[in-house]
């Protein structure tokens, strides 16, 4: 079985390398990942934020050093969604690739409503690398 997918992307000014050291900081995660937007903090060398649900542990799967931004987040029920995320060369730039899976239960309209909220989330990193990063 598999699930409906879209693969929402947006390019950006800034290579691979620099967009990773930014995107695949956990610590960065609140300034551009809504869902994350009540912090986070590290324990015992795991990343974990309050969610609605409760708390949730994010872990990058990388290397997040290639371009490989997939991510698990732990539902406090103990179950696992998984991220695929990459951040792939685009000319002197790169391009953004997020997938994201209508899992089960998951209505047409609560999936229209995460793929915006990811594209949003690819605005507000693109906005954060012109902050921090020199442009590629």
């Amino acid at each position: 079985m598999t699930w409906p997918v879209v693969h929402i992307s947006r390019a950006l000014d800034h290579d691979v390398a620099a967009v990773s050291s930014v995107a695949g900081d956990p610590e960065n995660l609140p300034a551009w990942a809504a869902g994350l937007s009540a912090g986070i903090r590290q324990e015992d060398g795991r990343w974990f934020t309050d969610s609605p649900m409760g708390v949730v542990e994010v872990a990058f799967t990388g290397p997040v050093e290639l371009g490989i931004l997939d991510h698990d987040v732990t539902l406090p029920d103990g179950s696992v969604v998984s991220n695929p995320f990459r951040v792939v060369a685009n000319d002197q730039g790169s391009e953004a690739v997020f997938t994201l899976f209508r899992r089960d239960g998951v209505t047409q309209a609560e999936f229209e409503s995460d793929a915006d909220a990811v594209r949003g989330d690819l605005e507000r990193l693109a906005a954060l690398l012109d902050e921090r990063s020199p442009r590629a």
